[in-house]
């Protein structure tokens, strides 16, 4: 600075804006400073966006997965109830004689007539009672004994027997 005159303006105001420009410099680097601790702050409020965005998805998919597999029991459920069944019902004609009907909406294969008690035998399966179809016996009975009050049956697809109330004459 001894080549500088203090005569020499512009000399003056070219130190005056050196140091101005070092001044607007060093506010420059400060708010560099605060517009790079946002963007870090925006990189992490974005990755906890994105994580947030992760576990929303995750949980839609399961809940999308609880849903199909809700759907699905409930088609089979509906299935299962729409399947064609046989169903039987049992009439009084007269006398001693019964018809077992089958009222349902399949044939009753391998129908049976189980143990209606203790001193008496399963009877021989009919080989098939079709939809509408009717099967006639007997229900013999004496005084000692009276009829009995219900008959139990099974076929095959019926897995628990079904058990008929024998309807009283007259």
């Amino acid at each position: 600075m001894a080549d500088i005159d203090f005569g020499d303006a512009p000399a003056w105001v070219a130190v005056v804006l050196a140091g101005g420009a070092f001044v607007i410099s060093l506010l420059a680097r400060r708010d560099s400073k605060k517009s790079a601790g946002a963007a870090v702050e925006a990189v992490t409020e974005a990755r906890r966006a994105s994580d947030a965005g992760v576990r929303s998805a995750v949980a839609a998919e399961e809940s999308l997965a609880l849903q199909r597999q809700e759907a699905a029991a409930r088609q089979a459920t509906e299935a299962e109830a729409a399947r064609p069944r046989a169903s039987l019902a049992l009439h009084w004609q007269g006398g001693q004689i019964f018809h077992l009907v089958n009222e349902g909406t399949a044939p009753a294969e391998n129908l049976q007539l189980l143990t209606v008690s203790d001193d008496a035998e399963p009877l021989e399966p009919f080989t098939r009672l079709g939809v509408g179809e009717v099967a006639e016996f007997l229900i013999m009975t004496s005084l000692a004994s009276g009829a009995p009050t219900a008959l139990e049956f099974a076929w095959d697809g019926q897995e628990d027997p079904v058990r008929l109330r024998v309807p009283r004459s007259g």
